[in-house]
């Protein structure tokens, strides 16, 4: 279990420092499942997790939407037949921050039964 899941979000201001690339690397050691992407010039963490039906789908999401509401920090979320994709990024500085890979390993855990 990655170190990140003993973590809690904790509120993010403007100007709150991004996550820099080697602690990018470091952190994605922790959670190899997910992916940097940009998007419009924002860093993001992509992760597509797949499921036997659509109501397994729909359950996961909204299990993160719960997630979501503990943390105080909301991902993007797109449910498909037997697919979730969850985007954690920090809107307010427009990149990823460390609250972005907490949360990223929280979702894991709820994958994995284990959250």
């Amino acid at each position: 279990m990655p170190e990140l899941i003993k973590s809690h979000c904790e509120a993010c201001r403007a100007g709150a420092p991004e996550v820099d690339d080697k602690q990018a690397k470091e952190l994605l050691a922790q959670i190899p499942d997910w992916a940097i992407h940009r998007a419009g010039g924002v860093a993001r963490l992509e992760r597509l997790y797949h499921f036997r039906d659509f109501v397994s789908a729909l359950a996961f999401t909204n299990e993160v939407g719960a997630l979501a509401e503990r943390m105080g920090h909301h991902p993007e979320l797109t449910t498909g037949w037997g697919q979730v994709k969850v985007v954690w990024y920090t809107h307010k500085i427009n990149g990823l921050h460390l609250n972005d890979f907490i949360c990223a390993a929280h979702t894991d855990a709820l994958f994995d039964g284990i959250g």
